[in-house]
């Protein structure tokens, strides 16, 4: 329950920055450590996002399952992939190519938690 209230408010907060971030500064303005402070309030608002949808679909699916590490895990390597995308974008690069090994890469490395972990 504790790990719960820490990801949830430390989500929030990188939210918050990150609306703060979008809507005073441009990239020209911000420089590279800006843009570094872009993709992690990104990163830690997308697994806040991932750690309650997995969460929400454990208690549906297994009926009263408290959290575990593991599934911390399981929402850090599917919060990368939005940033992956934003990667791309950045580039020029989105095609479906892009897109389908981003998701390879993702499905990869959730195997890689559900054997290692």
């Amino acid at each position: 329950m504790k790990h719960k209230r820490i990801v949830s408010s430390i989500s929030i907060i990188g939210l918050a920055a990150l609306i703060l971030m979008l809507n005073f500064t441009s990239p020209t303005e911000i420089g590279p450590l800006g843009v570094l402070l872009f993709f992690t309030t990104v990163y830690i608002t997308f697994f806040g996002v991932f750690s309650f949808l997995i969460q929400a679909f454990l208690k549906v699916a297994f009926k009263n399952r408290s959290p575990k590490e593991k599934d911390y895990f399981y929402a850090a390597v599917l919060a990368f992939g939005p940033i992956m995308l934003l990667l791309s974008c950045s580039f020029g690069a989105v095609s479906l190519w892009t897109v389908s090994l981003i998701f390879f890469f993702i499905v990869l490395a959730e195997f890689l938690v559900y054997k290692k972990v």
